[in-house]
């Protein structure tokens, strides 16, 4: 999967309940390698967000960036809300995510 190109919304966190943000990339395993890291700069780095807690694949790029957009003007309970219900634990889902549509 790390080598496919797969549109995708996702949630990166730096502890449980804490710091949130919500991203979109074609390559979701590459990308969270790169905010693990701290080469993808800014505010996931300035926050040291490197916990993948959500992501969804979607169809098509203009889709997802679509998704991300509506879902960061959420109110962050909303996000939480989301968050939990796919992963409670709010455990780090970069080894383990498979392909779920939205």
């Amino acid at each position: 999967m790390q080598d496919e190109k797969q549109p995708a919304v996702y949630i990166i966190a730096n502890r449980y309940r804490g710091t949130i943000y919500i991203g979109v990339t074609s390559k979701l395993y590459d990308r969270i390698v790169e905010h693990k890291n701290g080469t993808f700069q800014g505010f996931s780095s300035k926050y040291g967000l490197k916990i993948l807690v959500w992501y969804a694949h979607l169809e098509t790029m203009e889709a997802a960036i679509k998704r991300e957009t509506q879902m960061k003007v959420w109110k962050r309970d909303w996000k939480f809300e989301l968050i939990e219900k796919f992963n409670p634990d709010w455990l780090d889902l970069h080894e383990r995510f498979e392909y779920r549509s939205e």
